[in-house]
């Protein structure tokens, strides 16, 4: 079972979202925004850096790092709790 204890967007983001004037791509683009600027400030606070000052290869890091993490210990370690099949087998033949 994952845990879910630390969420991105919560339901009641989510279903604010829901009620707003946006067709589903607009509703879509926005819950992603919502949950990225709090993953960005969470990233920030684990590396004791101001939000501003991430950079790109901060960020990479960050994410090869908790991928190592979901890996190595299991997907309940890493920060970021989704499991997804390799990529390999969505790769048909060449």
């Amino acid at each position: 079972m994952l845990d879910q204890s630390l969420q991105f967007l919560t339901p009641e983001e989510s279903a604010a979202v829901d009620r707003a004037l946006l067709t589903s791509p607009e509703k879509f683009l926005t819950r992603l925004t919502l949950s990225t600027a709090k993953l960005l400030k969470y990233i920030a606070h684990n590396l004791e850096t101001p939000v501003e000052q991430l950079t790109n290869e901060q960020i990479i890091d960050w994410f090869e790092k908790d991928a190592k993490l979901k890996r190595e210990q299991g997907v309940n370690a890493a920060t970021l709790k989704w499991e997804a099949p390799e990529i390999d087998q969505f790769s048909g033949p060449a």
